[in-house]
């Protein structure tokens, strides 16, 4: 199907998507195809300069939908919990440089030899406690992102999106919301009233697009589908969200090898036609 004539206008590509792509290669694809949001990750951010690629993304009329990733906030010693605040102070402050609202926190898995996964996740709502204020002076919001019930312990113990709710609804909306991520929630029965629940807050601060596909890769970090080639029923999600009143982007990020493996301008360009097929 034809991206022609087709509204691309809310569609976000994430970096990690088109890895293959440098900040400057990626600024230039999607201003070619239209699009005019991006995701972007710390690590290659702060390779090329924040200060760098906030002017390059800005001058290309582009907007930083989210900033991945802040987090990992589980670590029960002392010394280990003050240096996770302490980083995701900078990413607070790399985010709002970078002109976003939003940073997605990956909440940590469970530290070695420890099997208390409640405990874990008050560790969790404890630091954004800390990290909420210096995050709403900012003007930057904290995203919890629930990750699929597999990632519980190596890395983030909050795996449902009721879970993220939990804790995100201590705080106010303006300073914490919610990921609503297709590939970390699509099994779950209660998701429909778990999104309504989330739009009715004002709670969803980013809405992020995977598929699942089967089998899944050894290690499973790198198993997320093109859209359209697995399970999710990627349009309902879309309408649940709309549903909501929430007027967004809607962020594709996919970690997959063979994407990867794409020419970058080609990989974008099947990304945007697989958008206007199963989701608009």
């Amino acid at each position: 199907m034809s991206t022609d004539n087709r509204d691309l206008s809310r569609l976000s590509i994430n970096q990690e998507t088109v890895r293959q792509l440098s900040i400057p290669e990626l600024v230039e694809g999607v201003t070619a195809l239209g699009i005019t949001g991006i995701g972007l990750w710390r690590a290659p951010v702060q390779e090329y300069g924040v200060e760098a690629a906030a002017k390059l993304v800005r001058d290309a009329g582009l907007t930083v939908t989210s900033l991945c990733r802040g987090g990992f906030f589980t670590a029960s010693d002392p010394d280990e919990r003050e240096a996770a605040l302490a980083d995701n102070r900078t990413a607070i402050d790399e985010a709002a440089t970078l002109g976003t609202d939003t940073l997605v926190l990956v909440s940590g898995g469970l530290p070695a030899g420890d099997r208390d996964i409640a405990a874990a996740r008050e560790r969790v709502a404890d630091a954004i406690a800390e990290l909420a204020p210096y995050a709403g002076e900012r003007g930057v919001r904290l995203a919890i992102e629930p990750l699929h019930p597999m990632y519980a312990s190596d890395r983030c113990v909050v795996s449902t999106l009721g879970q993220a709710l939990g804790i995100a609804e201590r705080f106010p909306a303006e300073q914490v919301g919610v990921v609503v991520d297709t590939y970390h929630i699509w099994w779950d029965d209660q998701v429909a009233e778990l999104i309504a629940r989330a739009g009715a807050g004002g709670r969803i601060a980013s809405f992020q697009l995977a598929d699942w596909i089967t089998p899944l890769p050894e290690g499973v970090l790198l198993g997320r589908g093109q859209l359209g080639d697995g399970s999710i029923d990627l349009r309902w999600y879309r309408e649940q969200v709309d549903a909501t009143g929430f007027g967004g982007a809607i962020e594709v990020e996919i970690f997959n090898p063979r994407l990867w493996e794409k020419d970058g301008a080609v990989a974008l360009a099947e990304i945007a036609e697989r958008y206007c097929e199963h989701v608009l």
